[in-house]
């Protein structure tokens, strides 16, 4: 009951399997949640000593109940999970490709998070760290940044970010007299399958993985509620 432990969805690959590993070398016993068993495997054994598989499909509501009753208690929760369909703009992104998209990167993160809660309960210091994108900043998309171009697309990524940023505010908010910390991360375009644009970056996986680190370990005078670069600088909302 005293090893500290930590659940990273969708961390057979990407910025996920980094987290998990730099969580694990921590010393934390870290699950490795991700919906296809043999991937799921394969990288806990990459990851090695204190990696352990979690099957879980945040999309299916009796797996994430099923994944939720093996975990007795839970220190850290990073909702990584999440699905970019396309680069389209509104006006060429159709209702199924939102549902689809909000499936994983909205309703996923709230069955999830809803159904580890009692194992949360259980920690003297619950962490949730939410895996958002610089590109749901409203304040970004109606601003110059260095970051991405405004009106670049992926409207049902980027939109289904922002309500994850929103919801992030209301866990925060609710769960604070409970001692939690609950906070976003942006963790800037790097080299994933996620999409094609992603996948061109170049930008090291690894080196974002640093910031959700740091949010899955803060003081008990950490920040709440608050959505922040990979590199710990605060990111308008």
């Amino acid at each position: 009951m005293n090893e500290r432990t930590a659940l990273v969805t969708g961390a057979n690959k990407g910025i996920g399997k980094h987290i998990a590993r730099l969580l694990a070398a921590e010393g934390l016993a870290v699950y490795v949640g991700s919906r296809d068993p043999g991937r799921g495997q394969r990288a806990v054994e990459e990851i090695g000593a204190g990696a352990r598989l979690l099957v879980l499909d945040v999309t299916d509501p009796d797996g994430v109940a099923q994944a939720a009753a093996q975990v007795d208690r839970l220190d850290v929760l990073v909702n990584n999970a999440g699905i970019s369909p396309s680069l389209a703009p509104p006006t060429d992104t159709g209702v199924e490709e939102y549902r689809r998209t909000y499936e994983t990167n909205v309703f996923g993160v709230v069955a999830v998070t809803n159904a580890f809660l009692p194992a949360l309960r259980r920690s003297p210091r619950p962490r949730i760290v939410n895996i958002s994108s610089g590109t749901a900043s409203l304040t970004w998309s109606t601003t110059p940044n260095p970051q991405f171009t405004p009106g670049s697309g992926a409207a049902a990524y980027r939109s289904s970010k922002a309500a994850l940023n929103a919801l992030t505010v209301l866990y925060a908010q609710t769960l604070a007299e409970d001692g939690f910390k609950v906070n976003a991360l942006a963790p800037g375009l790097r080299a994933t399958d996620l999409n094609p644009r992603a996948a061109a970056a170049g930008g090291d996986p690894a080196e974002a993985a640093l910031g959700a680190l740091r949010l899955a370990l803060l003081p008990d005078d950490g920040p709440t509620g608050g959505f922040f670069s990979w590199d710990g600088t605060p990111v308008p909302w």
